[in-house]
C-alpha cells in the first residue's frame, strides 16, 4: 500500500459540464465526497495524528530542557557543554519537524474546508448532511484540546508565579513554561478546529431545513 497522502478530490464541475444522469447520482457523489473530506479532517485517526505531533514537539522540548539543565549546572565541564549542545540540537530538530508536519496538515485542512464548502453548496441533502456533524468525534476533539490547553495555560502561568529562589532553577522554570506554552497552543488549535467544524455542520443542516420566508 502506498504511504503517500491521498490526493484531494476535485471541486464540483461547473454547471455547463456536469454529467450526472440524475439528481440521485449527483447527491450520492456529493455525500461520498463530503463524507471522505470530513472523515479525513475530523476522524479519530486525524486526532491521533494531531496528538502524536504534540507529543513529538514536547519530546523535542524535553531534550532542549535537558540541555538547559546541563548548561545551567555550576560545575559544567566541556563534556557537559558538548552533551548539552547535542541535546539542544536534537530537540530543536524534533520540534522543527513536528512543526513543519503540523503546518502542512493545517494547510491541507484549509484546502479540504474549501472543497467541503464547494461540494456542500452543490445541493440540499439534509438527511445525509446531518451525519456530517460527527458529534462524538467533535466532542473528543473539543474535550481533549480544551483539557490540553487549560493544563498548558495553568503550567505556563503558575510556574513562574510559584518558583522559589534557591529551590527552582532557571532552566526548570524555562522548561516548564515552554512545555505549558506548547500545550496551550496545541489546545487552542484543536478547540478552534472542533468548534469551526461543528458550527459549519449545524449551519449546513439548519440552512437546508429551515423554510424560506
Amino acid at each position: 500500500m502506498s504511504r503517500r497522502t491521498p490526493a484531494l478530490p476535485p471541486p464540483p464541475p461547473p454547471v455547463h459540464i456536469r454529467g450526472w444522469p440524475d439528481d440521485q447520482a449527483m447527491l450520492a457523489d456529493r455525500a461520498g465526497i463530503l463524507g471522505w473530506l470530513v472523515g479525513r479532517s475530523m476522524g479519530f485517526a486525524r486526532l491521533a495524528q494531531f496528538l502524536l505531533l504534540v507529543a513529538g514537539a514536547q519530546f523535542g522540548w524535553l531534550m532542549v530542557g535537558g540541555a538547559l539543565k546541563a548548561l545551567d549546572d555550576e560545575a559544567v565541564d566541556p563534556l557537559g557543554v558538548i552533551m548539552g549542545g547535542l541535546l539542544a540540537a536534537f530537540g530543536l530538530g524534533a520540534m522543527t519537524a513536528a512543526g513543519i508536519v503540523l503546518g502542512l496538515l493545517l494547510r491541507r485542512d484549509h484546502a479540504m474546508r474549501g472543497l467541503t464548502r464547494q461540494w456542500a453548496a452543490l445541493a440540499s441533502d439534509p438527511l445525509r448532511d446531518a451525519r456530517l456533524r460527527l458529534p462524538g468525534v467533535s466532542l473528543c476533539w473539543l474535550l481533549t484540546s480544551f483539557l490540553t490547553g487549560a493544563f498548558g495555560l495553568w503550567l505556563a502561568l503558575d510556574t513562574p508565579a510559584s518558583a522559589r529562589r534557591g529551590q527552582d532553577t532557571y532552566a526548570e522554570v524555562v522548561y516548564l513554561m515552554g512545555a505549558g506554552t506548547l500545550f496551550w497552543i496545541a489546545g487552542l488549535i484543536g478547540v478552534t478546529k472542533a468548534l469551526t467544524h461543528y458550527r459549519w455542520a449545524v449551519r449546513l443542516v439548519t440552512a437546508r431545513t429551515t423554510p424560506a420566508g
